[in-house]
C-alpha cells in the first residue's frame, strides 16, 4: 500500500471558529501539519500558535504563502475575505477549505467557482450535516423506517436577542460580530440547517419566506419563517427560526420532525427519536457532537484528498444551499440597509 502523504497546512483566520478548527487538525497529526497561521491580529494568531504548537505565524495570507511550502489552507477567516483568499490559494495551486459561506452572496459564489482552474481540489467547510446525529438520521432514512415522507417541521430557537436586566444580549456576547452582519440569521446560522436539510431530503425550492429584526443592536434579521418544497416529490418542508424568543434557552437547540406513513422521527437538540412502527431512542453528547462535526469535516476533506471519500460539500455542492439562501432574501424582500438604527 502505497504511503500516505502528511500535508504541510496553513490556516489563514485565528479567530473563533479557529478554536474548533485546530483541535480537528491536530488529530489529524499522522497525515497532516499545521506549520502556519496568518491573521491580522498579532495577539490572536500568537494565542493559536502558542496553544496548539505552531511555530510560525504571519500577518497576512499573502506573507504566509509567500514563505511557506504548502499542500493547503484552511480558511477560517470572515466571509467577506472568502472570495479573495480562495483566488488567493488557487494561484498558488494548493487544495483548499474555506469555512462557510463561499461568498457573501450567491453571485459572488458562481463568480468564484466559475474563475478557479480545474486542477484546485475546494470543499466548504459546512460541518454541521457532520453532526453525529444527522449521519445517524440519514441511517434511519436511508433504512426506511419512516415510511414515506408526509411532512417535515424543522425550529431553531433561542433567547440569545433578549436584553437582560444590564442591557446585554447573550448572543452578541458570543458573537460581537453579529452586531454588524449585513445578512445574519440566514446567511450565518440557516445556512447549516439548509444545508442539512438538503443532505437529508434532496434538492428543494423555496415557496415563500419572512424575515425580521428584533431589536436595533443589530442591522440584520434574526426571525425567520421559511416555506420549501421538496423536488421530486412537493413534500413541504417548514423552517422557523428566531433568536429572541422567550423561554428559550440562549444557546439555541435543532428540533426537526418528520412526518412519516410508518413512523415519525425527531431530533430535539442532541436526543434523536422514532416512534410508530419502529421505536427508538438514541442520545448524544451535546459537546462531543460540536467538536465532532469540525473533526469529521476536516477528517472528510483528508479523505477527500487522498481519493478515500467522494468529497459531499464541493463547490458545485454548495451553491446549490447558497441559492436557497438567496431566495430567502429575495423572497422576503428584507434588506438591512433599509431598516433604521
Amino acid at each position: 500500500m502505497a504511503e500516505i502523504k502528511r500535508r504541510r497546512v496553513g490556516i489563514i483566520g485565528a479567530g473563533w471558529v479557529s478554536e474548533y478548527h485546530l483541535p480537528a487538525w491536530m488529530k489529524q497529526s499522522a497525515r497532516a501539519e499545521v506549520v502556519a497561521i496568518a491573521d491580522p491580529s498579532v495577539e490572536a494568531r500568537a494565542a493559536r500558535s502558542g496553544v496548539f504548537g505552531i511555530t510560525r505565524n504571519y500577518a497576512s495570507a499573502e506573507a504566509m504563502l509567500a514563505e511557506e511550502a504548502l499542500d493547503a489552507v484552511d480558511i477560517c477567516a470572515p466571509r467577506e475575505a472568502h472570495v479573495e483568499l480562495v483566488r488567493l490559494a488557487a494561484q498558488n495551486d494548493l487544495d483548499i477549505l474555506c469555512q462557510k459561506p463561499l461568498a457573501p452572496d450567491y453571485e459572488q459564489a458562481v463568480a468564484l467557482v466559475a474563475g478557479l482552474p480545474p486542477s484546485i481540489r475546494l470543499m466548504v467547510h459546512e460541518n454541521w450535516r457532520f453532526r453525529a446525529y444527522y449521519r445517524r438520521l440519514k441511517a434511519w432514512l436511508e433504512e426506511g423506517i419512516a415510511g414515506n415522507i408526509r411532512q417535515v417541521q424543522f425550529e431553531f430557537f433561542s433567547s440569545g436577542m433578549i436584553a437582560d436586566t444590564d442591557g446585554n444580549r447573550p448572543a452578541l456576547i458570543r458573537q460581537p460580530f453579529f452586531r454588524r452582519q449585513q445578512r445574519l440569521l440566514v446567511m450565518e446560522v440557516m445556512i447549516h440547517h439548509l444545508d442539512t436539510l438538503r443532505y437529508l431530503f434532496g434538492e428543494m425550492e423555496v415557496v415563500a419566506a419572512r424575515l425580521e429584526r428584533s431589536n436595533d443592536d443589530i442591522i440584520a434579521e434574526d426571525v425567520a419563517s421559511v416555506v420549501l418544497r421538496r423536488l421530486d416529490d412537493g413534500v413541504i418542508v417548514t423552517v422557523n427560526a428566531n433568536l429572541a424568543v422567550h423561554g428559550a434557552p440562549p444557546a439555541p437547540r435543532d428540533h426537526l420532525r418528520i412526518f412519516g406513513t410508518q413512523a415519525t422521527l425527531e431530533l430535539y437538540g442532541s436526543r434523536l427519536s422514532a416512534t410508530g412502527h419502529a421505536e427508538r431512542k438514541e442520545e448524544f453528547d451535546a459537546d462531543a457532537v460540536y467538536q465532532g462535526a469540525y473533526d469529521a469535516t476536516i477528517a472528510h476533506f483528508l479523505d477527500g484528498l487522498e481519493g478515500r471519500a467522494v468529497m459531499e460539500t464541493v463547490p458545485d455542492d454548495n451553491l446549490k444551499t447558497l441559492a436557497l439562501v438567496e431566495d430567502i432574501y429575495r423572497l422576503s424582500r428584507f434588506d438591512a440597509e433599509d431598516k433604521p438604527r
